[in-house]
């Protein structure tokens, strides 16, 4: 029997080729191998301010951009969050067995909410909801980027402790991190992630950006001090494009610093933009391919599968807890 993996993104901004090499490129692959679930969590993403009728349209989008990536509804169960209506009642179930002194400790609220008397409990209770989501499947492996790393050791924790109190009930998932490709960094602030949410565009390279804009974009990067275009973690910048190089031409490390050696940046940069234009070209091909009606019989027929397996773990969580059966 296979096992199982569950990964999911929000429906606000647009994604960017650090979300592709990050997380999609291996969702692509995992999926072989593993028996997958592909979420779009728009319960995460109300968390904060959302137009009603942007969200709805992203949220199509969204499972667009799934499908040119190369996700296939065939092998795969791809859907939205909210239509399986499990995902907030387990929600509950863990905020009664979680601890505020673990909330507090989570990063992203530190930096979304901290101090905000306007953020919502909702932000603050994220982790909880992450935690729902991956529970929910009995999910052996979930794909993450550094940055979420803390929410799925909550995600353990909160799977441990109900066993421990209740009997078994949860897998204890485990953390997937690519080796190369979960960290790009904004191409403006190379000391930080690339992000859909930075307000600098010129920072990231969005995947639905045209060939002139990613080429602007990639000749407007920030570099290091030196002339040598060589893998070198102290500096970043270079080090940066190296790797989104590396990942979009599937070049060995070594066949990368070959290419450049004795070439400056102005040609470095024009190969690195040339390379991207021509990853993404298919991609933004396919994007195109799937329309509104296609997309909500996919995500219909793949709230359905989901929604069975949910069901089988809420009904033991709740049986576990005495919640249902005491007048059977």
């Amino acid at each position: 029997m296979k096992k199982r993996i569950f990964s999911g993104a929000q429906p606000t901004g647009a994604l960017h080729i650090g979300n592709y090499l990050g997380a999609l490129k291996n969702w692509v692959t995992l999926q072989e191998e593993y028996e997958s679930f592909f979420c779009i969590v728009n319960l995460h993403a109300i968390t904060l301010p959302q137009n009603p009728q942007i969200l709805r349209q992203k949220t199509l989008d969204l499972a667009r951009i799934y499908l040119a990536s190369g996700v296939n509804p065939e092998i795969s169960t791809i859907f939205i969050q909210s239509d399986v209506s499990e995902h907030a009642e387990l929600t509950w179930i863990l905020s009664c067995v979680s601890r505020m002194g673990e909330l507090e400790r989570m990063t992203q609220f530190k930096d979304k909410g901290k101090g905000n008397e306007r953020a919502s409990v909702g932000l603050f209770t994220y982790p909880i909801l992450m935690a729902s989501d991956i529970l929910l499947y009995q999910t052996d492996l979930v794909p993450v980027g550094q940055d979420q790393k803390q929410h799925l050791e909550l995600s353990r924790d909160l799977a441990e402790r109900f066993n421990r109190d209740f009997g078994e009930t949860f897998v204890v998932p485990e953390p997937f991190i690519p080796p190369v490709g979960a960290n790009i960094l904004s191409l403006q602030e190379p000391t930080k992630k690339m992000s859909k949410s930075d307000t600098n565009l010129n920072g990231s390279i969005f995947l639905l950006d045209d060939a002139d804009t990613i080429t602007k974009k990639i000749k407007r990067a920030v570099t290091d001090s030196g002339t040598e275009i060589k893998f070198d973690s102290s500096r970043p910048a270079i080090n940066n494009l190296l790797t989104i190089y590396q990942l979009m031409t599937d070049k060995t490390p070594e066949e990368c610093e070959a290419n450049f050696e004795g070439k400056g940046y102005g040609h470095f940069k024009t190969e690195v933009a040339d390379a991207v234009v021509e990853f993404l070209k298919p991609f933004q091909e396919r994007v195109k391919e799937f329309d509104d009606e296609t997309l909500k019989k996919i995500l219909k027929s793949g709230a359905g599968k989901a929604k069975t397996i949910a069901c089988e773990t809420l009904n033991e969580v709740y049986a576990k807890m005495g919640i249902v059966g005491a007048i059977n």
